[in-house]
């Protein structure tokens, strides 16, 4: 895919989605990872949790949904495990990885039912919210 993005006025330079990408941040300072692909997860359903230099893009937190999470998260009203086509959402169940709305996560860890998160692929943007110290101690090992 290619996006077209202007670098001075009257120019034009195009690039790839993976070239912008690698440009974003996690919240360990490295390349933003994906998240996932199956389901196809981001605000932009791209399997990234990545903002494009979007303002108001919060959907920054990869978690991997359990199935206390998905019922915490339907009691508050927000139902991720029933699917919304209309939407291209095919609904989550346990062990998925999503890219969660970082206030949704913040709701999850206060109420103590935060899903784990992998820290990779979770966009450096969430730490001007959720301090680093408490995004690791709800890591994911990946190794």
């Amino acid at each position: 895919m290619v996006a077209p993005f202007r670098t001075a006025p009257g120019q034009v330079k195009i690039a790839s989605m993976s070239s912008e990408l690698h440009q974003e941040k996690n919240v360990l300072g490295g390349p933003l990872l994906a998240c996932g692909y199956d389901p196809l997860t981001g605000f932009f359903r791209d399997g990234c949790c990545a903002t494009r230099g979007t303002q108001g893009v919060a959907h920054l937190v990869c978690v991997k949904v359990t199935e206390e999470f998905l019922e915490f998260s339907r009691a508050r009203g927000n139902d991720l495990s029933t699917p919304r086509p209309e939407l291209r959402f095919h609904g989550l169940k346990p062990g998925d990885r999503w890219c969660l709305h970082v206030l949704r996560w913040i709701e999850a860890w206060e109420a103590g039912n935060a899903p784990k998160i992998v820290l990779e692929a979770t966009h450096e943007d969430v730490l001007q919210l959720v301090p680093l110290r408490a995004l690791k101690r709800h890591a994911l090992e990946l190794h």
